[in-house]
């Protein structure tokens, strides 16, 4: 068993918890409410700026020009492809893209990127893959097991999206993986160790992001605009 397959085997758990979720089981349903997914796609708009930047930084402690060529080619990914599930949901939701950028983290969406961002600015390399490795993994899966569960047709309101995770993130995410593999191979046990809190800590706070959507969190106490 290799560590990724470790990995997967000690987060079946919460997989199966992020399976389960009434947000994502509102995706096989294809009944989620607009302001859901409003929530939804403002949060991972930049939830996925925060995650480019932490490639960036990843690159800064890069050696070797395949490393940087792959954490480039993810950059690239996220900005070219990963806009289109972000539309489907759009679509649905009857709003436009553009109106929804812009807008402060929930207070999970906060956590997960400082996590993430504490990890890459603190961590090896293959501890920050470890603590980005869920969000492709549980994304893949997701899209996976609702392609085999209801076999979407073209009329399903986020036929695009389960397509898109089902289908494209697999390159994406073998990848990602066998990177992964190769670095824990060299690293000590202390830092494996590391990188699998890393990474569970990682899958807690997927599920988290999907709870916050669904019930759109906000922060407790609200804030006042400030009287000029």
């Amino acid at each position: 068993m290799n560590f990724t397959e470790e990995l997967r085997r000690e987060a079946d758990g919460l997989f199966d918890a992020i399976f389960e979720h009434p947000f994502v089981r509102g995706i096989a349903e294809g009944k989620l409410e607009r302001e859901q997914l409003i929530h939804y796609i403002k949060q991972d708009y930049e939830y996925l700026n925060a995650y480019m930047r932490i490639y960036g930084i990843a690159i800064s402690k890069c050696t070797r020009r395949e490393d940087i060529a792959m954490f480039n080619e993810q950059i690239h990914f996220i900005l070219q492809r990963e806009v289109d599930p972000h539309l489907n949901f759009c679509t649905a939701a009857g709003v436009t893209y553009e109106e929804l950028q812009g807008y402060p983290l929930a207070p999970s969406a906060h956590h997960y990127i400082r996590h993430m961002l504490t990890v890459a600015h603190e961590g090896t390399l293959g501890e920050t893959m470890a603590a980005l490795l869920p969000c492709p993994w549980t994304y893949l899966e997701i899209g996976r097991k609702l392609i085999e569960e209801i076999q979407p047709e073209a009329t399903h309101p986020f036929y695009d999206w389960i397509q898109f995770y089902g289908e494209l993130e697999k390159d994406t995410t073998v990848k990602l993986r066998a990177q992964v593999d190769l670095w824990a191979e060299d690293a000590g046990a202390a830092e494996r160790g590391r990188m699998k809190e890393h990474f569970l800590h990682s899958c807690q706070l997927e599920y988290l992001f999907w709870d916050m959507a669904y019930k759109q969190e906000e922060w407790p106490v609200p804030m006042q605009a400030a009287v000029l």
